[in-house]
Parts: structure tokens; sequence; C-alpha cells
């Protein structure tokens, strides 16, 4: 508790602190005996605790009261040992005459105790004071405690005073507040007094409550425990209607009024402001809907005291400090991570709440700049909470507040909060009049932490809270130069602002619209000056804990040394860019931006040999020299981009059609503005060809174009058409018309130049088409990443095995035909499907396979019942060369069987056992270990269930590991070994089996990777049983360690010893585990009989 100068007296009369004779000699501990012997329990059964509110059991308890207070007094007149009591008792009734009046009525057994109550309490406060001002007592010795104050209350006291507290808060206070003033919900226990004697009488208890709280022991639990119903109180006498303030004067209320203002300085301001909420009780509702469950609300609380409270609250949130006593006030005791998802929401309502009323200018503020200028500062300094526990809600209420503030009122917002909160930033930037000549070089303009503390700030106000409007994103803006100067300097030191201030720049780039985007990244680079850069005389310096400063530059004097630093720093910039650009691929800025460069450099081209001859010219004056000199800067800006660019961003920088169009259009642009001449006319040459063998190789397949695409590609005709016409060589002559021609016709027309160039981009020989790598499905890849197959139709497709003499000799890339459907009901699309999946073109029959396997997944019927034809159709494509078919295959075939083990397993074993006759020994040791990886599918598939299927699954592998293939033994020992994992404890009998293969292959076998498999089994036997490795392998342990010594030992293969030593690492953990348990600490408690 805050401490405070007195609060003034609700009554007069002198005081009697200070060493009165009424009280001397009195001991704290007789006042203490006296409340609880007033507060002494009843002696009868049925009654409870006499110093609580009364309650329905009405007569008896009012008899306890008065039985007390009776014992009181005779004790006070009899014994001797209380006359000083006795004394200053009645010094202390003599100041209250209502207190006095009050204790000696028998009318009112409740006010009466309350009176006692009170006045005793004022008793303990007059001798504590006066033991407070007594001379201290003599100091304890060296290295003893320090004796306490003489004032201090003992425990047991302490509890007493509490215990007199609650009773005196409850008898004087409660019955004589109306309905809504400080009543918390439930029936209200006693009834109400009559209001002429209600307001004289709450008053007297009020006043005498109020004393109380000067008192540092007193005043603490009290304004604990009853701070809300002594509030109410003052607000009811000081600020209520008349009617409740019968009997009291008009200076009387002014105490009241300024004894609440007093008590409310006083006091933690969270708390005041949870007191002031909880006294304004709860706002209109509308009444819930039938059947919703209600939480227990705030009492309704009456107009007056909800206006005064709404004021009061004003007024501690323009306070020093306020805007932070309020959120405390209203936050605490409400954690971030709170358990469960309502509690989420509830922080996040609170946050949002809490925004609102800081957001909102109250009506006794004199202005609204007025308050602005108060609360800004105090808001953004939530931003820089330290505590963890509160630091992610205080910073929710701080962006939401000025995201609020932003909407409500920009201008205010942005003078008094974006302006401060970017102000670092802005100090050192370009545009910012800085006094240089006063400044030294070296003096620090923003320090480390003011810097980070900045930096910080904008990533939880843009970022975190994520509002893309014109205000914040202009104001970031005016800044983004500095944080990408920063950024750059992270980039090339140990700096923890290279990610928020990456995060910032990224934020900004997506936010804002493309060509605002691109504009800054010209800016960033040093093409144009719409982002205000850092201060050429400010630079960077790292600091001590991680994060940098901004200091004054030392001027170079050597011209030669500054022009390299210069360039150093263009330099690095440009490579920073590239590599923020790299981010930004997924959304296309990254290409548009490359394009932009590209059309960038058409212009530069366009203007160079103008330049020259201005260059060339005499008699030029100095202005037109200045210019010429910018653009040759410029245009070395534009070639060193461009050339950083096609070094580090990858080929996956377009993200459409229109960006490649737009790509192609710069490049032709740049061809018809100036035909390849001179020393660059190779490298010119080199690009354009490029260029239109990427549209050749888009037109012959490599992308599959849609009617939307060739709408695009036709901006390029009247580029193309211009070309052909003026470019000096025939042959690229030739290649633009010809495109021109197969753009126009939607690629129906396809000479062969078109294929030729489309090799040349592709690096494929001539005449081979556009082909794919072995293992990738022939469909077209779309430009976002994705495969599109396309489908020929068959001219006859009667017979799956023929193929046309047309497909035999080429495939022509404009060739379109029905498409076939992912999946069918009908039994004729099902009869295509089957047709399809002998397709010789590995995509058609892919495709097929895929699509019987959703037919699958989704239990068609159709499918269904031609299991065996379709699982005849699988293995017959399990032998396909291409993996595409293959790898389709087998996810049917896995599909298949793990939805029909029963039927399904059994062939594919048998299959698996006796290949199909006919076949070489190597085709067939590939279909095996296809059949393999099958099997190991449908294992997966089926989890446990695989037990039922464990010996004949075994027996399969155990077979296939004597194979003269070595690498059907190495498949089939691997599919082993995952097979026993997952079997775990349900290995049983065939551990045996798996040990005396495995220990025999590894020892004799004469391939390596045989014996590497091998060991790898045991392998992954310890890993997957872990602890459990002792009793499902306990017979064959001992055996398994021998051999994995023997392999360490012996084995020359260093891939196998490293198994082998792997194996040995898991069994040493495992023993350990189960030599040396970890310790647990158990009590254990027997209940004896």
């Amino acid at each position: 508790m805050a401490a405070a100068s007195p609060a003034p007296p609700l009554r007069g009369g002198p005081k009697m602190a200070g060493g009165m004779e009424p009280g001397a000699g009195l001991d704290v501990e007789r006042v203490v005996e006296a409340l609880e012997l007033l507060l002494r329990p009843p002696a009868g059964p049925g009654e409870r605790d006499g110093g609580a509110v009364p309650g329905p059991e009405g007569a008896l308890r009012l008899e306890t009261l008065r039985s007390n207070v009776s014992a009181l007094e005779e004790q006070l007149r009899r014994e001797p040992g209380w006359a000083a009591l006795r004394g200053l008792r009645r010094a202390v009734l003599a100041r209250a005459p209502a207190l006095a009046a009050g204790a000696a009525s028998e009318a009112d057994p409740c006010w009466a105790a309350a009176c006692a109550l009170l006045a005793l309490l004022l008793c303990l406060k007059e001798r504590l004071a006066e033991l407070a001002a007594a001379p201290a007592a003599r100091g304890a010795g060296a290295g003893a405690a320090p004796p306490p104050s003489a004032d201090t209350l003992s425990v047991a006291q302490g509890r007493a005073v509490g215990r007199a507290l609650r009773a005196a808060v409850g008898l004087g206070l409660v019955p004589y507040l109306p309905p809504g003033v400080g009543q918390l919900p439930g029936p209200r226990a006693p009834a109400p007094a009559p209001p002429a004697t209600s307001g004289a009488r709450l008053h007297a208890a009020t006043a005498a409550l109020s004393e109380l709280a000067q008192h540092p022991a007193l005043g603490a639990p009290l304004l604990a425990r009853h701070l809300g119903l002594l509030l109410a109180s003052l607000c009811l006498l000081g600020h209520g209607p008349a009617a409740y303030s019968q009997g009291i004067s008009e200076a009387e209320r002014a105490r009241c009024r300024e004894t609440l203002q007093h008590i409310l300085d006083r006091i933690y301001q969270p708390l005041a402001v949870r007191e002031l909420l909880i006294l304004q009780g709860r706002p209109k509702q509308s009444p819930s809907s039938p059947g919703e469950e209600t939480k227990p609300a705030l009492v309704r609380a009456p107009g007056w005291l909800r206006r005064l409270c709404g004021q009061l609250l004003s007024e501690r949130l323009m306070r020093p400090s306020g805007v932070q006593a309020v959120v405390r006030g209203i936050m605490e005791g409400t954690c971030a991570g709170g358990a469960g998802a309502e509690a989420a929401a509830v922080d996040w309502r609170k946050c949002d709440a809490v925004a609102k009323i800081l957001a909102s200018c109250p009506q006794q503020c004199r202005s609204l700049q007025e308050y602005y200028r108060l609360v800004c500062p105090q808001v953004l300094g939530l931003l820089h909470i330290q505590d963890k526990l509160t630091a992610l809600q205080f910073q929710r209420v701080a962006t939401t507040t000025l995201l609020t503030m932003a909407k409500e009122h920009p201008q205010l917002a942005e003078k008094y909060l974006l302006q401060p909160l970017l102000a670092p930033l802005l100090r050192c930037s370009e545009t910012a009049e800085l006094l240089l000549e006063d400044l030294s070089a070296g003096a620090v303009l923003v320090t480390e932490a003011e810097l980070g503390s900045c930096v910080e700030d904008v990533l939880k106000v843009y970022v975190v809270g994520n509002d893309s409007s014109s205000l914040l994103l202009g104001s970031l803006q005016s800044v983004l130069g500095v944080v990408f100067s920063l950024y750059s300097f992270a980039k090339q030191n140990v700096s923890y602002l290279r990610s928020p201030c990456q995060e910032i720049l990224l934020w900004f780039l997506e936010k804002s619209e493309r060509e605002v985007s691109l504009a800054v990244l010209e800016g960033f680079a040093g093409l144009n000056s719409i982002v205000p850069t850092l201060h050429p005389r400010c630079r960077f310096c790292a600091g001590s804990e991680g994060g940098a400063t901004i200091a004054v530059e030392e001027t170079i004097s050597d011209e030669d040394d500054a022009l390299y630093q210069k360039i150093s720093l263009e330099q690095c910039h440009v490579e920073n860019l590239v590599e923020l650009l790299s981010h930004c691929q997924k959304s296309g800025l990254a290409g548009d931006f490359f394009i932009r460069c590209l059309q960038a450099l058409t212009h530069v081209a366009a203007e160079d040999e103008v330049a020259s001859n201005l260059a060339a010219a005499p008699g030029g004056t100095l202005l037109e020299l200045e210019q010429y000199h910018a653009g040759q800067r410029r245009k070395l800006l534009v070639l060193q981009l461009v050339a950083t660019l096609c070094e580090n961003i990858s080929d996956t920088v377009f993200t459409d059609v229109a960006q490649v169009q737009e790509f192609v259009a710069a490049t032709l642009q740049r061809a018809c503005a100036s035909p390849s001449r001179g020393p660059g006319a190779a490298v010119e040459a080199q690009t354009l060809a490029m260029a239109m063998g990427l549209v050749a190789a888009m037109l012959g397949g490599a992308v599959q174009l849609q009617s939307s695409d060739f709408a695009v590609l036709k901006r390029l005709v009247p580029l193309l058409e211009e070309l052909s016409r003026t470019y000096p060589e025939p042959v690229t002559q030739e290649l633009a018309s010809d495109l021109r021609i197969a753009i126009c016709t939607h690629g129906a027309f396809s000479p062969g130049t078109l294929g030729a160039a489309a090799d040349g981009v592709l690096g494929k020989k001539p005449g081979t088409g556009v082909q794919r790598p072995a293992g990738v499905p022939s469909g077209t890849p779309n430009l976002k990443g994705g495969w599109a197959p396309s489908w020929h139709s068959h001219s006859n497709s009667s017979a799956p095995g023929q193929r046309s003499e047309e497909q035999t000799l080429s495939r022509e890339p404009s060739t379109t035909g029905p498409a076939l459907a992912p999946c069918t009901d009908s039994p004729a699309g099902l009869q295509e499907l089957l047709v399809s999946a002998y397709d010789p073109q590995p995509p058609g029959r892919a495709a097929a396979l895929r699509c019987l396997t959703s037919l699958i997944t989704q239990r068609d019927p159709e499918a269904l019942k031609l299991q065996e034809k379709l699982l005849q159709v699988f293995l017959e494509n399990v032998q396909h060369e291409d993996a595409f078919v293959y790898l389709s295959a087998i996810q049917g075939i896995a599909l298949l069987s793990s939805e029909y083990p029963e039927r399904i397993l059994p062939i594919l074993l048998a299959e698996y056992r006796c290949p199909a006759r006919g076949t070489e020994d190597a085709a067939a040791a590939i279909t095996r270990m296809k059949l393999g990886e099958v099997l190991m599918r449908v294992t997966q598939a089926l989890g446990d269930m695989v037990f039922k299927h464990r010996e004949p699954l075994v027996q399969a592998f155990l077979q296939g590991a004597r194979d003269p293939d070595s690498a059907l033994r190495a498949s089939s020992l691997s599919n082993l070994g995952e097979l026993c994992q997952r079997l775990g404890f349900q290995l049983g009998s065939i551990v045996q089996e798996v040990t005396s293969c495995v220990t025999a292959i590894a020892r004799t076998d004469p391939e390596a990777e045989v014996r590497r498999a091998a060991v790898h089994v045991v392998v992954v036997l310890l890993r997957g049983l872990s602890e459990k490795a002792t009793e499902v392998l306990q017979d064959v342990l001992r055996d398994l360690y021998r051999l994995l010594k023997h392999v360490v030992v012996a084995e020359p293969d260093g891939a196998t010893k490293l198994h082998a030593q792997l194996a040995l690492e898991e069994l040493d953990v495992v023993m350990r585990r189960v030599l040396f348990p970890p310790q647990t600490l158990e009590k254990k408690i027997t209940v004896l009989p």
C-alpha cells in the first residue's frame, strides 16, 4: 500500500495520539482481548459465529450479540485491569457521539455490537499510534535479526483484528447500503434500516473505518478485504441522492468526497480500477436466449453510481501511469496461457475491450488532442512490459489501441503514436534535419537499446497487428530505407535484428499494392528516391548486446576510399535485395521485379547511344554533364541488379504465363530497339534466342496452355512481327515469323523451327522432342509446380498393345483429345480405364492406374466386382519400366490388399515366391522387389492385424533372402527387419528362424550390401523393441550379441561395421535400463487394520 498524507477526518474533535492520559499504560493485548470477548462464539450447538453478518437464524444470534455486548460492558465496569481501556474507550466515544449513542442503545443489538467494535478498533488505533511515537528500543546484537516495531501485531492479534474488521463492516455498513450499491449477487441478509437513521449510522461507521484506514497495521487488512464496501459507502454519502443522506450536513458530505479521493489516490491503482469497475456494476444486457447458460453477473448499479464510477475511472486513466493501471486492473488475474480455448477467447475479448476503452476520449477531458497527448505515450509504454506472463496481453492491448486510434483519428494518431514510435528511425533518415556541424564524428544518434526497442515495437504493431491501412503503410514507408540499411548491416554481422527487419520488409512488400512494392524495391536498389534512405553522414555500428547503434560517420578525405566505400555499399545492398526477393517468389513479386529490371535495361539500351552523343558533344553545360553521369550511374546499377538477379534467383521466379510473356516482351523490345551490333552482339543474340526458345518450348508442350494463356501470348505478336521485319539475322526472322503464326493458330501450326528452338532451351538433342528424365511423368508441368497429364486420343484402341504409326514417330504438341475422367461410376467408363491401363504412352497408363486406385478407395461397386481383374492389371503394370507407372501400380495393389487381405495377400505371396515364367532372372528379381514393396505397404496398412499373416510373410522373406540375386536378398532382409519391428511381442517362435538366417548371412554372404542388410535387421529389431528386447529376444540375445561383436572385429565393409556398432549401442542402452532402472522417489503409505 502506497504511503500518503493522512486523509481529512470525517468528524471534528481533538486527536488522542501523542501520549494522552486516558490510554497511558494500556496494553495492546487488552484491546484484542476485548475484541475477542465481543466476538465470542455462542455456546449452543445450533448457533454460529457471532462475528458474522446476521442471517436467517435471527433471534438466537441477536441474543448472542446482546449477551456479548453486555459481557463486555460488565467486564469494563468491574475488572480493575480494564480501567485503562475503559478510560480510552470513554475518550473515543466522546469524540464520536453517534457511536456512543449506538453502543448504549439496547433496541438494535446489531448496531450496538457494530458501535462497540468500532470503538474498540479506534482504541487499538490510538494505542498503536502512541507506541509508534514512543522512542525505539535498543537494537539487537550483531548478527541478530532487528526487533519488530512497537506497533507490530502478532499473528494471533492480526487474525483477531481481521475478524473484528469483518464484523464491523458486516454490521455497520452492509445493512445500510441500498440495493445495487456495493452489493454482491445474491440475497441481502439484513433487513434495511429505516431511512431516518440509516444515513447517520452509515456516516458514523464510515467515519470510523476511514480513520482506521489511516493506520498501516489496521488499514492494510481493511483496504485489502473491504475496500469495495468502504468506497461504496463514501460514494453514497458524498455523491448519492439526498434521500440517503438525511441527518448529514453538507460539510460532512464534502469531507466524504475528500476522503474518497484520498483513498483512491493512496491505494494501488490497479486495485482501485478493479474495485470501481465492480462498484459500477454490469452494463445493460439483452436477455439471454432460452436454454443458454448464464453465469452470475454483477448487480445492476443505479445510474448516479455508474456515472460517478465512470468519472472516477477516467480520472484514474488521466493520471501518470494511468493507462497501465487501467490495463492491469482489468487484466490482472487473467493468464495469457490459460487452459483451454475458452480462456484464450476470454483473454482476447478482454484485450479488445480494454483497447476500445483506451481509444475513447472521456467526457471530462478538455480536448481530444489533450487526451491523446497524455495517453499515447503510455500506450506505447505498454509495448515494453518485461513480465512474461502479462507481456503478450499488454502488447495486444497496445497494438489494438494503436490501430483503433489510427482508424478513428488518423492525424492525431500519426502525431502522437506513429511518429514517436518511429522516432529513432526518422532521426537518422536522409530527410531529417540534422545539425551535424554541432555533432562530432562518432557521436551516437541512436543507442543500441533505443534502436532495438524501436525495431521490436514496429514488428509488434505493424507485422503482428497486421493492419494494412494506408496510414500505417505510408508511415512505415517513410523509414523503410533505414530498415533496409539496418537489414543489410545485420546480414553482414551477427545481430538479432536481422530477423525482425526481414519480417518488417516482407510484410510491407506483401501488404502494399504491387506497383508500390516494385517502386520500393527500386528505391532499395538506388534506382529512385521514393524511399528515404539512411542519412549519408550516419552509419551503423555493432552493439555490445548483439544489436546496433547509429552514429555520425567520419568524413573521408580520400576520394578513392570514399568511392570504394560507396560502391561496396551499393553492391551489398543489391545482394541483400536479391536475398530478400528470394522469399517473395511464391507471391510473384520477384518475377515482376525481374521483369521491371529488364524493362529498365531496355530503356537504358535505347538511350545509351543518345547519351553518348550528348557527352561527346563539346560545349555541354554543367547540368547536362551531371545528368549524364547520373544516367550512367543508373545504367550501371541496372546492369548490376540484372546480373545479380540472374545469378541468384532460381528458375522458379516466374509463377504464371503472364510473367513469362512480360519477360519475353522485355527481351523482344530490347532487340527491336537496338539490334545486336558491336562487342555485345553475341550476348544479346544469345539472350534473344533464349527468350524465343522459351516461347517455343511452351508452345511445344512443356507447359499446358489454356485459352486464356494464348490470349496473354498474343501480346507478343506485334513484337514478333516487327522482329521478323527488322532483325538483321534471317534465322531469327524466320523463327519470329513461325512463333507469331503458332501463337495466332493456338499451336495448330508447328513447324520444325519451333522444335529446334525448344530443344536448344531445354538442352535436348535435335529431333528428340520435348523429353523428360526417367522416373518423371511425361505429363506437362504447369508453372505453379504441379503436373498436368496430357491425354491423347488413339485411332486404334481395340488392342491394348497396339501403337499407331503416328504415335511411334512423333507426338504433336497441339494434339488434343477427350480427357479421361478421374473416376466414373458407369461400366463403360470402367472398361475404358481398364483399356487405358495398357496405353503405350506412360502418362495415359499411369493416370488410368491412379483412377482405378481412386475407385477402390471410393469402394465403387463396379470396381469391387472386378477385384481379380484389377489385381491382374496392377500386377502386369508392376513390370513396367517407367517409375511413374509401376509406382502407381504398387499403390493400387497395396490399397487393394489392405482392403481385402484374405483374398489378395495369398496371390501376392505366391507371385513373390515364384515369379512369372518366361521372364529373365534380372527382370524377375526386379519384379519381386517391387512386390516386396507392396507387401511392406500392406503390412503398414494392416497394423496389428498383420499377426494373422505372420508366418507366410516371414517364410516369403526368408525364401527371398536365399535368392541368387544379391539385390533381392538385401531387399528381402530389409522387409524382414521392418516386419519384425512391427510384430514386436508377437514374434513368438519365428525369432529362432529369423536369428539363424540373419546370423548365417552376416557371416557367410559374399556381397557386402547383403551382409549390411542382415546387420541392419538386428539394429531395427533392437530399436523397435527397446526395453522389450530382453523379454522377446531372451533366447537369442546372446547369439545376436556374439554376432555383432564378430562383425565389428572381422567385417571388412565399413558400413556393415557401422551398423553393428549402432546395434551394440542400442543393446547397451537396453541392458543399462534393465540393470539400472531409474530411481523414482515414492512415498508408500500403508493403512494398518
